[in-house]
């Protein structure tokens, strides 16, 4: 399976907090960090981490770049209510067809801070 394909296999299975599939995406020794929380896990922590979150999920991987064993993603993620929405920049090394690293960004999606609204500087991307 291309790098492509399976991480957006990857992300439907975070989504799905599935733990038995997200387990075979990775080697047993995998490091994986969430850098705004100063947080690094082992495959099973981040399994716990990942699918035990409370809510229900919904997502999509909005942009996806390849470099050689590298995948980055960009994934916006939201509660099924709605009251939660994030984006998650994801740097995903892989070794063969296994995640050997995973470096993730998560970021709340909100309006401009007000100072900045104030300014009239910006505008909506969409």
């Amino acid at each position: 399976m291309d790098i492509k394909k399976k991480v957006l296999n990857f992300w439907e299975d975070v989504i799905e907090q599935n733990p038995i599939k997200l387990q075979t995406y990775f080697e047993s020794n995998a490091i994986i960090n969430w850098h705004n929380t100063n947080e690094s896990f082992t495959l099973e922590e981040y399994i716990i981490a990942n699918c035990e979150y409370p809510g229900e999920w919904c997502g999509e991987v909005e942009r996806l770049e390849i470099i050689d064993d590298l995948a980055i993603s960009v994934t916006r993620v939201w509660l099924s209510d709605k009251s939660v929405s994030v984006h998650a920049t994801s740097f995903i090394r892989f070794c063969g067809d296994k995640i050997i690293s995973l470096d993730e960004y998560w970021g709340d999606d909100g309006a401009a801070p007000q100072w900045r609204q104030d300014k009239k500087i910006g505008k909506p991307i969409k």
